[in-house]
C-alpha cells in the first residue's frame, strides 16, 4: 500500500502514504463543487491558498499536501491527516483502517460544508473522540517506551485476576 497508488476510498482518494501514518485525501469532486458553490471567488487553484489546519493531542488535519521535501503546501483539495504524531500508542493495522474509515465518513458528513477552521476542527476533534474509544476497547494501547508518557486518555488499564 506504500508508494504513489492511487486508491478508491469512498468519496476520498487515497493520494499517497507516508510512513508514520500520515495519509492524504483528495476531497471528492461534488466537497469540491459544493465548496465552490459557497465561495465563489474561490478559483480551483489559488496562487497561495491559506493554511487550515486542525491540531489535537493525537490526530492532525491539515488542508496541505506534503511535497518531495517533506513540507506542507496548503491545498483547497488535499486533506491530509497525521495520527498519532508523538507515537504514544501501539498501533495495528486494523486500528489505522479504522481510523481511516472514520475519517471518510467525517469528510462525507462535512459535504457541502465551508472548508473553515472550525469544521476542519470539528472533524479533529470527532477522530479524538473516536481514538479514545478505540483505546476503551482495546484495540489500541499506550505506548510505554514512547517520549511521552502522561496517560492524556487516561489511565492505562490493568487486568485483575479474580481468583484471588
Amino acid at each position: 500500500m506504500l508508494g504513489g497508488e492511487t486508491y478508491f476510498i469512498g468519496t476520498a482518494y487515497l493520494i499517497k502514504a507516508i510512513p508514520f501514518y500520515f495519509r492524504h485525501f483528495k476531497l471528492g469532486h461534488n466537497v469540491y463543487n459544493d465548496f465552490s458553490v459557497i465561495n465563489p471567488n474561490l478559483t480551483p487553484f489559488m496562487d497561495n491558498p491559506m493554511l487550515l489546519k486542525s491540531t489535537t493531542r493525537h490526530i492532525r488535519i491539515f488542508a496541505a499536501e506534503i511535497d518531495r521535501d517533506g513540507e506542507l503546501v496548503p491545498s483547497n483539495q488535499v486533506l491530509t491527516l497525521d495520527v498519532d504524531p508523538d507515537n504514544e500508542f501501539n498501533w495495528n493495522e486494523d486500528a489505522l483502517q479504522k481510523i481511516y474509515r472514520k475519517f471518510d465518513e467525517l469528510v462525507e458528513a462535512s459535504s457541502g460544508a465551508d472548508l473553515t477552521d472550525y469544521n476542519l476542527r470539528r472533524v479533529g476533534s470527532d477522530l479524538e473522540h473516536y481514538l479514545r474509544s478505540l483505546l476503551q476497547k482495546g484495540d489500541i494501547s499506550y505506548n510505554l517506551q514512547s517520549r511521552v508518557n502522561n496517560y492524556s486518555m487516561g489511565l492505562p488499564q490493568v487486568a485483575v485476576d479474580e481468583k484471588k
